[in-house]
C-alpha cells in the first residue's frame, strides 16, 4: 500500500512595489517542501527585495522547516532594514506561529493592503504598540 503524499506546493511572486514581494504559498511547508520555497525567497533577496509578503492563507500545515525559514529570511531582511509581514495565515498555522512565539517577531496581517501599510510605517520598535493610535 503507497504512503499518502502531500500535494505539491505552489509558489507564486508578484511585486506590488520595486522592493517588495508578494509571495503567496499554497500547500503544505513541511520537510518535503521547504527547499522549493526558500529558493523563491532567496531569489527575491538576490534580485534586491527588501519587504516579503507572505500570504500563507492556503498552507494548511506548516512545520518547523517552514518557520526556519521564515525566520532566517526575516533576519536577511533586517540586514537591509527590510521586513518580513505574514498574511492571514490559516488557523493552524497561525497557532504554530503563537505556539513558537514568532508572531511576535514577524508581524501578521489580515491583508496585502494591511501589510504594505506596515511597511510604509518603517520596522517598530521593541515594546511599541503596533499599528495607529493604539
Amino acid at each position: 500500500m503507497p504512503l499518502a503524499q502531500n500535494p505539491p506546493l505552489s509558489v507564486e511572486v508578484e511585486l506590488p512595489r520595486e522592493d517588495v514581494a508578494l509571495i503567496t504559498v499554497d500547500g503544505y511547508l513541511d520537510v518535503d517542501t521547504a527547499t522549493e520555497f526558500q529558493a523563491h525567497l532567496a531569489n527575491q533577496l538576490h534580485h534586491g527585495r527588501r519587504h516579503f509578503l507572505l500570504d500563507l492563507s492556503s498552507v494548511p500545515f506548516m512545520d518547523s522547516s517552514g518557520m526556519n525559514i521564515i525566520l532566517r529570511v526575516y533576519q536577511e531582511t533586517r540586514k537591509t532594514e527590510g521586513s518580513v509581514h505574514v498574511i492571514s495565515p490559516a488557523p493552524a498555522v497561525r497557532r504554530i506561529l503563537d505556539l513558537t512565539g514568532v508572531s511576535i517577531t514577524v508581524p501578521i496581517s489580515e491583508s496585502v493592503d494591511e501589510a504594505l501599510t506596515r511597511v510604509d510605517e518603517g520596522p517598530q520598535q521593541p515594546g511599541e504598540p503596533e499599528g495607529p493610535n493604539v
